[in-house]
């Protein structure tokens, strides 16, 4: 018959497995419900946007939408996998800012979208350090204080660094990044998203907003969903932008200057056609880091 001590010792224990199963359960229901939320999502982009060419179209004759954040559906890790243990220890609650230094410990998922960490009276560029070249951007802190605070504290977590330009068209003049994990248009984001910059008017086509596109801007990348943006950017780099104004919900949030524009005209001049959104560059543009400049 067992001891005391060991009676204690086995309850003790079938407690910590307890927590443990907790644990994995809450884990397996988190990644279930980004998954169904996400098939939701697609399920829905599919239905209001038939696919042309490799291009949602906002309609028949409609200008071409970018689709940016498909989710990913691929079958979850089990929760003893190493990868998935690193992934959980990346998780942060958002709740803090990260150093304004880019000192902070590279983190690219989030449990909820982050605070205001930017002072919105000051203006900020972003610095995008490439393998193609320097690209310098003035952001609209002032028009659009969500979407750049965003962008602003994602660069500061060090969201960006390394990752690369995998998409580039020429039929709508545009270069597409921001996709940490997949380096695709399917990476599945920080783990939130962000709302509308104005809210959009809802409209029995669509959504439809007041951007219009000119060369040389940096805009937020979505789905045809509303509020639905997290961090997948894209850069307008000619004229053939414009075929996105009919839509006018890919938020404009900064802006380069010709030395930038140079730069992101020669990373476009890279494009080697294929795949389902036009094609990428024919060699890596990689994003080695995006830094912020404040004054």
């Amino acid at each position: 018959m067992p001891s005391q001590a060991e009676l204690r010792k086995r309850r003790v224990n079938a407690g910590k497995q307890k927590i443990r199963q907790e644990v994995v359960i809450d884990r397996r229901e988190r990644r279930r419900r980004l998954v169904v939320g996400g098939f939701v999502a697609l399920l829905a982009l599919a239905l209001i946007a038939p696919l042309v060419g490799g291009i949602f179209l906002a309609g028949d004759d409609g200008p071409p939408q970018i689709e940016s954040i498909t989710p990913d559906t691929t079958t979850d890790p089990s929760p003893t996998d190493p990868d998935d243990a690193a992934a959980d220890d990346d998780l942060t609650d958002a709740s803090s800012c990260p150093a304004e230094d880019g000192s902070s410990p590279r983190t690219i998922t989030f449990a909820q979208p982050h605070p205001m960490c930017i002072d919105t009276t000051k203006s900020h560029v972003a610095v995008f350090d490439t393998s193609e070249g320097e690209i310098r951007v003035t952001l609209t802190t002032a028009e659009t204080p969500i979407t750049v605070n965003n962008f602003v504290t994602l660069a500061r977590w060090g969201y960006y660094d390394g990752t690369t330009i995998f998409r580039s068209d020429p039929s709508i003049d545009i270069i597409q990044g921001g996709a940490p994990r997949t380096e695709s248009p399917s990476d599945p984001g920080p783990g939130y998203t962000i709302p509308d910059e104005p809210q959009f008017e809802e409209t029995s086509a669509g959504i439809v907003g007041p951007y219009r596109y000119v060369p040389g801007q940096l805009v937020m990348a979505r789905t045809a969903l509303p509020n639905s943006s997290s961090a997948q950017y894209f850069f307008t780099t000619g004229e053939n932008a414009a075929r996105l104004d009919g839509q006018g919900v890919y938020v404009v949030f900064g802006k380069t200057d010709e030395a930038g524009l140079g730069v992101l005209q020669s990373i476009i001049g890279l494009h080697e056609p294929g795949g389902a959104l036009g094609g990428a560059p024919s060699r890596t543009v990689t994003v080695n880091s995006v830094t912020i400049e404040v004054s």
